[in-house]
């Protein structure tokens, strides 16, 4: 079949590609144990890091939401693009010339994947627009730069560009780089009449608006002549890779300093974000036409590994009514965050671009260390709307404010405003701002609506439900002493695997999660968890004595039987993950990836290779311990007179499992 890649050619692309550095672009990693990383996940929003990288292993695990897999499924699922683009991308990164099954050099330029050619779209155009800079027809661009204190350095640092005044200057040059109109079509560079496309952006200054991994995904463009009918700003619209309520510009570019240093700036335009990184605030970043949302704060999140441990989100917003309307929109959002949240206004109504071109690059990091609580501007601008030095104008400001404080949701936090209300309202006791707190909180909590709530809610609006992970006794007596220790197979009785007819049905396995409290599983999980992750530390004899234990937990069970099946020979490969995998039930991938990244107990290499003996020499043990039981039960039962041969067999079997038992112990 044409275009598809070869086997050989997708493992290599695996194994030679570096999954730390390929998630590094994405999530801020931290250390989490010997050759062990973890973040926040990228798939699910989560405040507590559950994301776990292994690169050795080259395999990804959430203990969050679950989702788990190597290098090409993680950007497959990063970029939402199918496995052969991401296996493409990949090998793009590596300079790797990949091999197809029908011998040719790949699939059809038609038959490429549609987002990488976006891309390569986009990033041609960048290279079009940066070099237009330098025409002479681009005088006016390099003067609007020079104007605000962007020298060409600048420019060529975040990439700045010109697009010319004709009507098909991109579209020729795109075109002639081999693009069909039906591909400019979708890149939102791009307008449509009745003679077919143009130029959407002409005689504008461009910069290219980013996606975090550095891939240029939009413009966008300022007005720089009169006889420009268009907006003063003109970004593009909407494509399968530009999402303004995803963009943010400059995240290129900060990410790392954001991740570093804690701090993510947000401001207004693109010209601010070059003057803060030019002043030396190097985490600034803009959003692009649209306001901080919830899709922003998702990818701040991540930067900032926003776990409760610190970390600051700084809005500036200009100081007239417009900017403190977004600010308050801001105060929204803000709960969302564990991370502190300020605003930093200018009072003259200055932006960074403009408190650069007028005191210099210090004035930017005052207005950012003028920084208030997000919290205090919000209470302090309700307020600013009344006349406190009346008592009309008060007991109107206590009104308006008092929501304000309420929906502050941490309770000290809450406490801590209705004090300092007090004081900027100047009434003498406080608890009459805190009646007023808790009174708009109830009237919050329970707005006056008609109809009655359903019997599956509280008034609170959040459905009821009974605590999680309570272990249930669905079974009891013989047939749960039947099963095997600590499971919940969630059968029912009599009836379970038996049909209304009365024909017993054969059962399928049970792979539900053991409880965590029985020995029995918690030793076979750590086994799996040290024979997944350091597979080149068995001997010859663990693997003997391990493929000779009897596991009791399904899963587990399972688990171990794919490691038999994809054998010894691949303990060294990067493939050997993958080919335990392959060799399990499909709803026991996910299990698979969490027990080869679940972090061991041990900080240093010796610690480590000691933790495996041991854990492995407990698995031996119990294995000796039960087939000595076995033994020894039989031995009761058995007459030696009947059967002496059989008795002394038993015997003997029971010398030899207590001479390996010692031997384990080193007795």
């Amino acid at each position: 079949m044409a275009g598809l890649i070869k086997r050989e050619d997708i493992d290599e692309v695996r194994s030679r590609t570096d999954l730390k550095e390929v998630v590094d672009s994405y999530v801020t990693l931290k250390s989490a144990g010997i050759g062990s990383f973890k973040g926040l996940c990228p798939f699910h929003d989560e405040r507590s890091p559950s994301f776990h990288v292994r690169p050795q292993m080259g395999y990804f695990h959430c203990f969050g939401c679950q989702e788990s897999g190597d290098v090409i499924s993680f950007i497959q699922k990063m970029d939402h693009i199918p496995f052969s683009e991401a296996v493409e991308k990949l090998a793009g990164r590596i300079g790797f010339e990949l091999h197809y099954e029908d011998g040719g050099s790949g699939p059809r330029r038609e038959d490429v994947g549609r987002r990488q050619r976006l891309l390569d779209a986009h990033k041609i155009a960048g290279e079009f627009y940066r070099a237009q800079l330098l025409t002479p027809a681009a005088a006016t661009a390099r003067q609007f730069l020079a104007e605000r204190g962007f020298e060409r350095s600048a420019a060529d640092h975040f990439g700045v560009g010109f697009a010319p005044q004709g009507w098909d200057a991109l579209l020729k040059h795109l075109s002639g780089k081999g693009f069909t109109q039906e591909e400019l079509k979708l890149t939102g560079m791009f307008s449509e009449g009745q003679r077919g496309i143009y130029d959407r952006f002409r005689g504008r200054l461009m910069w290219p608006i980013r996606d975090i991994a550095g891939d240029t995904v939009g413009f966008g463009a300022r007005k720089l002549f009169d006889d420009d009918q268009g907006p003063k700003y003109l970004n593009t619209p909407e494509t399968q890779l530009y999402k303004k309520s995803q963009v943010l510009y400059g995240i290129d570019l900060a990410k790392r300093n954001i991740a570093s240093k804690r701090q993510l700036v947000v401001v207004e335009g693109y010209t601010d974000v070059m003057a803060c990184h030019l002043a030396g605030v190097d985490t600034a970043v803009a959003t692009c036409g649209t306001a901080f949302g919830a899709d922003h704060i998702k990818v701040a999140r991540r930067l900032l590994s926003d776990d409760g441990t610190g970390g600051e989100v700084v809005f500036t917003f200009d100081g007239d009514a417009a900017g403190q309307k977004a600010a308050l929109k801001a105060f929204d959002e803000d709960q969302r965050f564990v991370a502190q949240t300020f605003v930093a206004v200018e009072p003259s109504g200055a932006d960074p671009c403009e408190l650069r071109q007028r005191r210099g690059d210090e004035a930017v990091h005052s207005l950012i260390r003028s920084r208030r609580p997000l919290f205090e501007f919000a209470i302090r601008s309700t307020l600013a709307k009344f006349d406190l030095s009346t008592v009309e104008g008060r007991v109107s400001g206590l009104r308006a404010s008092a929501p304000v404080v309420a929906a502050i949701r941490d309770g000290s936090t809450r406490m801590g405003y209705s004090q300092e209300l007090a004081g900027w309202l100047g009434i003498a006791d406080p608890n009459e701002v805190l009646r007023a707190v808790k009174g708009a909180e109830k009237r919050a909590q329970h707005p006056p609506q008609a109809g009655q709530h359903g019997s599956a809610q509280h008034s609170n609006g959040h459905r009821s439900s009974g605590p999680q992970g309570t272990p249930q006794n669905a079974v009891s007596g013989a047939a749960a002493s039947s099963r095997a220790p600590g499971y919940d197979d969630g059968t029912h009785g009599a009836a379970a695997g038996v049909e209304p007819g009365g024909t017993a049905q054969a059962a399928e396995p049970d792979f539900s999660r053991p409880d965590p409290r029985d020995p029995q599983g918690r030793m076979e999980r750590e086994a799996l968890e040290v024979v997944l992750q350091h597979p080149g530390l068995l001997t010859a004899g663990n693997w003997q004595h391990f493929g000779a234990t009897e596991f009791v937990i399904p899963a587990y069970k399972a688990v171990q039987a794919g490691i038999a099946a994809a054998g010894e020979s691949l303990v060294a490969s990067s493939q050997w993950l993958e080919a335990v995998r392959e060799n399990v039930p499909a709803v026991l991938g996910s299990l698979v990836a969490e027990l080869a990244l679940s972090p061991l107990p041990a900080t240093k290499e010796e610690t480590l290779n000691r933790y495996c003996r041991d854990i492995l020499r407990r698995l031996f043990e119990m294995q000796i311990t039960r087939l000595k039981q076995e033994r020894l039960g039989a031995l009761q039962r058995m007459d030696p007179a009947v059967d002496p041969e059989g008795y002394q067999m038993l015997q003997r079997e029971l010398m030899e499992l207590e001479t390996a038992r010692r031997a384990l112990r080193g007795d």
